[in-house]
């Protein structure tokens, strides 16, 4: 697949063609006409990386294009990425080509930034970095007023914070999310908020307790939980644990139960078939469950989660993948049927499609 053509005059048909795809795919299980939220056509990514391309003492941001990938494309600007990061380029190109010790050996550059106007830039080298790499680092993250992390192999330099605090609006809330320099966060803020609104609104008339598989940092847990009377997550990334721990605090959330566990555990744990330490103080059996959320992996549900999935009266599904969707609905398809869906142009210019289901028991 070659590098997307950004061409915003374009907007339109691309995502009428992934709506017409996805209600396609759907047909065969009645799917209800889908709620479609659009993405902004340009400047919608609040993530860039770009390889440092070296000619002499002049260096560029650069891609590769996977039907080429020996040549660089060489990028004076990158309209998918947020303004602030697109503002930010040619001011910190010129600021490391200018200095020897920040430029030598400087093999990648990392951005993340927020809607509330924070940015940490991750400079990855070949090489150790010294005591000299940090005092001219610390020089430049002031100059730029930015978070400033160096790497290399099995080296971290951190000089302030590897985190970054996001404010999203759901509904009538702003949320507060801590975001981990290298962790998984949602790169398009805008359709993120509305991914939460709208798995706010599929919740709101459910009630009882929920069960949310691969919580990640807290995204969806903490938008969705004053819909519930009580919520136990789960996930099994330790940095994401600890975010979205931080995250439920910040967002004071306390009906939240958090457990560090695979979705095949605690479905096997549900089950009866198999007791965990990191459950001993929990009570599960006095959960009353009405509802699943899950956003798993692009692989799906596995089939021990399927096998859980089928208890619950509601299965809210949030997918990065149509296609295992489609998989797992079909192995849903005795049990459950689709009440609503919605899809969500996360990555526009691509052919990746984010999508959203509830699901309710026959």
């Amino acid at each position: 697949m070659s590098l997307p053509a950004i061409d915003p005059a374009q907007y339109d048909s691309q995502l009428a063609a992934k709506l017409s795809q996805f209600q396609a795919d759907f047909a065969p299980f009645d799917l209800p006409e889908p709620a479609v939220f659009r993405s902004a056509p340009s400047h919608f990514r609040q993530r860039a990386e770009f390889r440092i391309w070296h000619e002499g003492e002049r260096i560029d941001y650069a891609m590769f294009d996977p039907e080429n990938p020996r040549r660089p494309i060489l990028m004076e600007n990158f309209p998918t990425a947020v303004s602030a990061i697109c503002d930010m380029m040619p001011i910190l190109r010129t600021a490391v080509q200018a200095d020897p010790v920040l430029r030598h050996k400087l093999y990648q550059v990392n951005f993340l930034a927020t809607r509330s106007g924070q940015m940490l830039i991750t400079l990855i080298y070949h090489r150790k970095l010294e005591a000299d790499w940090e005092t001219a680092a610390r020089a430049l993250a002031e100059q730029l007023q930015v978070k400033l992390i160096g790497r290399s192999l099995k080296q971290k330099i951190t000089l302030q914070d590897d985190w970054l605090i996001e404010s999203l609006q759901v509904g009538e809330r702003t949320l507060q999310y801590q975001q981990i320099e290298g962790a998984f966060t949602q790169p398009n803020a805008g359709v993120n908020q509305h991914m939460l609104g709208w798995a706010c609104q599929q919740a709101q008339a459910i009630g009882d307790d929920l069960l949310e598989l691969y919580c990640g940092n807290g995204n969806f847990t903490v938008a969705l939980a004053p819909h519930f009377r009580r919520v136990l997550a789960t996930e099994l990334s330790k940095s994401s644990v600890k975010a979205a721990e931080h995250n439920l605090a910040a967002n004071a959330v306390g009906n939240v139960t958090l457990v560090r566990m695979a979705s095949e555990e605690i479905s096997a744990a549900l089950a009866g078939e198999r007791a965990f330490n990191r459950l001993r103080d929990i009570d599960l059996a006095a959960y009353r469950f009405s509802t699943l959320f899950v956003d798993p992996p692009r692989a799906g549900l596995d089939e021990g989660t399927l096998a859980l999935a089928r208890h619950f009266p509601c299965i809210l599904y949030i997918s990065c993948n149509p296609q295992t969707l489609r998989d797992n609905v079909s192995a849903l398809q005795d049990s459950h049927r689709i009440q609503s869906a919605a899809i969500f142009d996360q990555f526009p210019y691509t052919h990746h499609l984010e999508c959203g289901l509830l699901l309710a028991k026959r």
